[in-house]
């Protein structure tokens, strides 16, 4: 009952129209044996993902995302019952009409993260990120060589040179003021980064919009969205955790680490973050702020900095 969908114009017409993506969800709800339990579409999120009664999320990917689709259900089994912060069980995924892949999974407890943080308390959100560091060091620790077949980037080394080179461009894209741009080729130059580390499971987007929390007591009780999973180099986790849970904090960020076990190097992840895969200079900036001198070696040591 759902359209193809593999174009970006596709994409647009279908995916956020409720008139079609509804009816499917509920064909498919029927055909896994959920059919009849409420379904309310979540709002966030780039795929449509739906609360199927109190016990079930059903995640759809349409053909031009089928891959991401794939790798979800293959890096949420995988990781099922490992890690010391709950991940979301896989019930069922497959194949649906039309090229669209389904992940029907167990619905996490907790409030988001995101919306919860500013009524946390000082010593809680401590805590929280000392959990996240913790969490971060089992997730690398996993062997990540039954994903191959599933998971890119394959060749570190080339990802890295791919990325270095569409850096400039891609955050031209994104509106990048001059000033900025001019310093982007030196600085990664600058920046030595490993062509082959360990190979280390990687979430990718390390958020505080990914983790629930329990109100009661502030408890980790949920991380999810492994869709946009890789392999490499651990410290490209690190780029979420500076921009998006310790958001400059240096005193959060050198406790996340330190419950991590591993320090991070300011100029390394500021050139992760311009070669991330879904880089975008201009809104960190807005978010975060910039120090006075305008320089990429002085926004390092701000957004990544442990003090």
């Amino acid at each position: 009952m759902l359209p193809l969908v593999e174009t970006d114009e596709e994409w647009d017409a279908v995916v956020p129209d409720e008139t079609v993506m509804r009816p499917g969800a509920e064909d498919l709800c029927a055909r896994l044996g959920v059919g009849g339990l409420p379904l309310a579409r979540f709002p966030e999120g780039s795929q449509p993902v739906y609360a199927v009664g109190d016990e079930h999320v059903l995640k759809l990917f349409p053909s031009a995302a089928a891959r991401d689709g794939e790798a979800e259900g293959r890096v949420l089994t995988h990781v099922q019952g490992l890690l010391p912060v709950p991940t979301p069980h896989v019930r069922d995924t497959g194949t649906y009409e039309n090229g669209w892949r389904y992940v029907l999974m167990s619905r996490l407890r907790g409030e988001n993260l995101a919306g919860a943080w500013d009524r946390i308390p000082s010593a809680d959100r401590e805590r929280l990120v000392t959990e996240i560091g913790e969490a971060l060091a089992v997730l690398h620790g996993l062997d990540a060589t039954p994903l191959d077949d599933v998971l890119g980037p394959g060749d570190w080394g080339a990802f890295v040179d791919r990325q270095r080179a569409g850096a400039v461009a891609q955050q031209h894209g994104h509106g990048l003021s001059a000033a900025w741009l001019e310093q982007i080729p030196d600085f990664l130059a600058s920046v030595p980064l490993p062509r082959a580390p360990r190979g280390s499971l990687l979430h990718t987007e390390v958020m505080r919009q990914h983790f629930l929390v329990d109100p009661d007591g502030w408890r980790l009780t949920g991380l999810f969205d492994f869709e946009p999973a890789m392999i490499g180099d651990r410290a490209y986790d690190f780029v979420g955790v500076g921009l998006f849970v310790t958001r400059g904090d240096t005193r959060l960020l050198a406790r996340l680490t330190k419950s991590y076990g591993m320090s991070v190097d300011p100029a390394e992840m500021l050139a992760y973050t311009l070669l991330h895969v879904y880089s975008n200079l201009p809104w960190y900036l807005r978010e975060l702020g910039a120090p006075a001198d305008g320089t990429l070696p002085s926004l390092a040591e701000a957004w990544f900095g442990t003090g």
